[in-house]
């Protein structure tokens, strides 16, 4: 049976790699502390794998094919995804592993649950979604990952419900399966945040601290009911609050400790970083 040893939900934007020096230097250090904290839980943690939940940027997928939910099953994965992002992330191009056996597994147990995830099985680029993350928690020796990617860039949008109910299931195979004893499980993106339009470097600073209260509250479920209006008001980035949601549901609602929040306008996002208290220890 598995073991969830680390959940914990965290911005990808790419100034947190790419633009460290465009930022506030006490801003910065404030979100390098909490980093510092989540890596060295993940550290102890000692994951015999990592199932991240993220959106992605049309690095794989376009309007012609954009599928809600997706799973990945390779063996390895491109990070970054190519030349521009690895200019833009800052973030020297390598091979991040795979775990293509456990990525299976988890996409037959995702159909046999309902859910009709995409197949990525051949190549397959990683861009901030997951090389901004596993860089900053994981630079030198990063475990293998199972990347299931939300879909959270273009409607139609998978609902909140449908990406909590999507959690449920995750956490309930996560327990189930028995190819690995220890299982990481990291979600992605947000928070507030205005991509390629007007309001490109707004954050709402409001909406980013009542996510980070029902989450440190064990809430999360209640912003599973958030309209689509309501969620799109903090921004056409704030979507990516839907891969949080699934994590979330995956702990059973577990309370969640913000190790840091800063919103950097240089950075166009409201920056968190948050860990999930499980088994009373975060």
């Amino acid at each position: 049976m598995g073991e969830v040893v680390l959940a914990a939900c965290l911005s990808h934007a790419p100034g947190m790699t790419g633009l460290i020096d465009h930022a506030d230097p006490g801003r910065v250090q404030r979100l390098k502390v909490g980093l510092t904290s989540l890596r060295d839980a993940l550290e102890r943690a000692r994951p015999d794998a990592v199932v991240g939940v993220s959106s992605e940027h049309f690095t794989n997928f376009f309007l012609s094919n954009l599928p809600a939910f997706a799973v990945g099953t390779a063996s390895v994965y491109e990070c970054p995804a190519d030349a521009g992002l690895v200019k833009l992330l800052r973030i020297d191009p390598h091979e991040q592993p795979g775990h293509a056996e456990l990525g299976r597994d988890l996409l037959a147990h995702l159909l046999l649950s309902g859910f009709d995830p995409a197949l990525v099985a051949g190549s397959f680029g990683l861009d901030e979604n997951f090389a901004v993350p596993l860089h900053l928690l994981a630079p030198t020796s990063p475990p293998p990952l199972v990347p299931v990617i939300v879909n959270a860039v273009a409607p139609p949008f998978p609902t909140l419900r449908r990406c909590w109910d999507l959690g449920l299931a995750i956490g309930t195979w996560l327990r189930q399966q028995t190819l690995v004893d220890r299982v990481a499980l990291i979600g992605t993106g947000g928070l507030s945040h205005w991509v390629g339009v007007a309001r490109t470097g707004d954050i709402d600073v409001e909406f980013d601290r009542r996510v980070l209260d029902r989450f440190g509250n064990g809430r999360a479920r209640e912003l599973a009911d958030l309209t689509q209006a309501e969620l799109e008001a903090a921004g056409n980035g704030a979507n990516e609050l839907r891969a949080w949601l699934a994590v979330a549901a995956a702990v059973d609602s577990a309370s969640f400790q913000t190790l840091a929040y800063e919103p950097v306008p240089q950075w166009s996002t409201g920056i968190a970083i948050t860990q999930a208290v499980l088994g009373g220890v975060p």
